[in-house]
């Protein structure tokens, strides 16, 4: 089962490559991973995709709470979350063709960045699901000359935070 996990993790020099070397060294596969920093500057926010049984994620996780720099972990898909990953994709339109990709695009939440024909350029912020029909439906209608996304973030609807705790 594909899992999503947050990892609130110091800003130290190391600290990612440790997390991955974890993951690496017994061959855990990350699908994705997405660093960014938090409203405190000495931590950061990591989100990572892998999949796995529960006993397998359970692992993953007790594994992560024993590295040094990694303040918290929560497995996002445990509870009621919401998930966004951001694609960027560009197309290579033809000119008859524009204003029904571009109708599409925006009927399903999207906006176009750059409508040059050679280099049609669209985003869409949804889930993994909307981005993968939404990629396969702009195929059929224009090529595809690159597609860059993200990786899901995640983030859990209850009021508990993943947060640092002093």
């Amino acid at each position: 089962m594909r899992h999503i996990i947050a990892i609130l993790l110091q800003n130290e020099a190391g600290a990612l490559s440790r997390v991955a070397g974890l993951f690496s060294t017994r061959g855990y596969n990350i699908e994705s991973l997405s660093v960014a920093p938090t409203d405190d500057p000495t931590v950061s926010r990591l989100t990572l995709v892998t999949t796995g049984s529960e006993s397998v994620i359970q692992q993953i996780v007790n594994q992560l709470n024993k590295l040094v720099d990694v303040v918290n972990v929560e497995d996002m898909t445990t509870g009621e979350h919401l998930e966004r990953e951001l694609i960027l994709l560009k197309l290579r339109v033809r000119p008859a063709d524009t204003d029904a990709v571009r109708g599409y695009v925006v009927r399903t939440g999207g906006r176009v960045l750059d409508p040059a024909p050679d280099g049609f350029i669209v985003e869409l912020t949804a889930s993994e699901a909307e981005i993968d029909t939404f990629t396969s439906d702009l195929a059929r209608g224009a090529e595809l000359v690159e597609v860059v996304r993200s990786g899901a973030l995640g983030i859990g609807r209850n009021a508990r935070q993943l947060r640092v705790v002093r």
